[in-house]
């Protein structure tokens, strides 16, 4: 271990322990954002950018663990990167797979797709169904992979679900008109029966949400870092955490 790197651990253990632990978010939202930018900048290629993104993944889920998360998605694949690349898209959807598959494996871990299906290759779609399926059973923390997925798409989603549950059951338009409301529209979202985000991190220094879970972040609080997502360390994710605690949630109040 090398002076930088002592110096490192003592400063997140010192970080860690002034964490207030009943001010822990029971969600966290991440944005996985900056793995090309990191393989660049370290001489090596998207693929090995995503690939070590992935293996970063891990890593969340343990600090998750022990700072008592309940509920962690991650933004993998969004609808818009559809338009890359065929060379890399393909490669990028196989380092998912077996993320995926490992994250069901490890079995702490519940996971749960959000996104659309349809829009997936046959064998990202199975191992998705295979990974809920395997791990429904888990009682550890629920691991959304968000895969396919786009705000926008997640609320049309929910609407035509909606749409298509109350015409099945026969209401009348008029009927429906009159019992719409955000609860029953939240009933419907990729997360229902979930608890909202009640912190969002993204990587790489952007500071938007480009889309991520747009109804549920109306309330959540934003954590923007600077760092690429492969190089985020421990110390990030509880500066995160304290930053959260150190706010003052009003909910519009």
């Amino acid at each position: 271990m090398n002076f930088r790197d002592l110096v490192y651990r003592l400063y997140a253990r010192r970080v860690e322990g002034r964490l207030d632990h009943d001010q822990v978010p029971k969600h966290i939202g991440v944005i996985l954002d900056g793995n090309r930018r990191w393989a660049k900048a370290s001489g090596g290629s998207a693929v090995q950018g995503h690939q070590a993104g992935a293996d970063k993944i891990s890593e969340l889920l343990g600090w998750c663990s022990e700072t008592e998360v309940e509920v962690v998605t991650l933004w993998m694949l969004s609808t818009d990167n559809f338009d890359r690349p065929e060379h890399e898209l393909k490669p990028l959807l196989g380092i998912i797979e077996n993320t995926v598959r490992n994250l069901a494996a490890d079995g702490r871990w519940r996971v749960h797709h959000v996104g659309t299906l349809d829009l997936l290759p046959a064998e990202t779609q199975t191992v998705l169904k295979e990974a809920e399926q395997s791990t429904s059973h888990v009682d550890g923390i629920i691991v959304n992979v968000a895969v396919g997925y786009g705000g926008r798409q997640e609320i049309a989603d929910a609407v035509r679900s909606l749409l298509l549950e109350h015409s099945e059951r026969g209401t009348t338009f008029e009927e429906l008109a009159e019992i719409v409301s955000t609860d029953l529209i939240s009933e419907h979202l990729y997360t229902r029966g979930q608890p909202d985000p009640d912190l969002v991190i993204r990587t790489s220094g952007e500071q938007r949400l480009s889309g991520f879970m747009l109804w549920q972040s109306a309330h959540s609080e934003y954590y923007f870092c600077e760092v690429f997502w492969p190089a985020f360390r421990k110390v990030d994710f509880l500066r995160a955490l304290r930053d959260y605690a150190a706010r003052h949630r009003r909910y519009g109040a």
